[in-house]
């Protein structure tokens, strides 16, 4: 609590001097009463849900999964920050080349290909394949895969390469 100490007046010389009162504050009760409710809400608190990550796992019967045509995008990445795609599914496909950069690089061609998916079928049911080579450094599979979540891509796979992929990869 709070206490005052008064004193009686002092006699100098006879003179009055001033009183001087002392005031001190017993800060005892606030700290409990910080600590109380400090217990009180983390207690009565509800803790973040734990939410769970959907995983698409494979068939139990080892078929496939079929994919249409015009909704998949295979990229394939190799050694010294080369990035190489195709469309499709297709046993020969076009091989075309492009980069990590930001204009004209794989973030424009995910872009592109997601828009002509959202056109067609009005969702967004892009597929991307993600393949990369023995070469291929970590920090590109990084990187492609924070391509898809800055584009949304809500459906993406890193898939093991084909020995076909990297014979069409290194022509």
């Amino acid at each position: 609590m709070a206490e005052i100490n008064t004193t009686s007046g002092n006699r100098r010389d006879g003179k009055r001097r001033s009183i001087k009162k002392s005031t001190r504050v017993d800060m005892t009760p606030m700290v409990d009463l910080g600590f109380l409710l400090i217990t009180f809400f983390m207690l009565t608190t509800t803790m973040a849900q734990p939410r769970n990550l959907q995983l698409l796992m494979p068939r139990e019967d080892g078929e496939p999964m079929k994919l249409g045509e015009s909704k998949a995008l295979t990229v394939i990445l190799g050694p010294n920050n080369q990035v190489a795609w195709y469309e499709g599914t297709d046993a020969n496909p076009e091989i075309r080349r492009s980069s990590f950069a930001n204009k004209n690089g794989i973030r424009d061609i995910v872009i592109n290909k997601k828009a002509a998916v959202m056109e067609k079928y009005h969702s967004n049911e892009l597929m991307v394949l993600i393949k990369a080579d023995k070469g291929a450094s970590y920090k590109n599979l990084v990187d492609i895969m924070d391509e898809m979540l800055i584009n949304k891509i809500d459906r993406y796979a890193v898939t093991d390469i084909t020995p076909q992929e990297t014979a069409w990869f290194n022509k």
